[in-house]
């Protein structure tokens, strides 16, 4: 098992020195899910929610959201960000929305933070927009699902 890297030798938080690394591109890609109600379900896949296009305004926040990770999470380094998508779909099936998100960067650090950041904002997002009709909702099933660049080479996990 690799050693945490962000504690130093007396066991305290530390933020991880970059450096000396070289600048590779990197992505990630992070997905997960908000479970409700088929009726708040229903409100969203027809435009009817009263604040407004619950999608659009969620995508937009999920890449604020990554765009401003190293302000939310202690240790993170800032990252020049190349590129944030954030997509939506309607799962009719399962009663939630499936949210996933790419970032992509040329860096000395991974940007694995920044993606997982998008998904759950996009996810608080939805459930602001929603809680008025749906206070039920889960968040849920929010995972990494694929990086690429950097020492530790590439990762998927579905």
């Amino acid at each position: 098992m690799s050693k945490l890297t962000h504690l130093d030798a007396d066991g305290k938080a530390s933020m991880v020195d970059v450096g000396s690394k070289n600048e590779t591109h990197r992505i990630a890609k992070a997905k997960g899910r908000i479970y409700m109600a088929a009726q708040t379900l229903k409100l969203i896949s027809d435009g009817a929610v009263k604040k407004g296009d619950v999608f659009s305004v969620a995508r937009i926040a999920g890449i604020m959201a990554a765009k401003k990770t190293a302000d939310l999470i202690p240790l993170c380094h800032p990252l020049g960000l190349d590129n944030v998508q954030v997509n939506l779909s309607c799962n009719m099936k399962e009663f939630c929305v499936e949210i996933e998100a790419l970032a992509s960067c040329t860096g000395k650090t991974g940007i694995e933070m920044e993606a997982l950041t998008a998904v759950n904002l996009a996810a608080l997002t939805i459930y602001d927009m929603c809680k008025a009709v749906d206070k039920n909702m889960i968040i849920s099933d929010i995972k990494l699902t694929h990086k690429s660049g950097g020492k530790s080479g590439e990762y998927n996990s579905d």
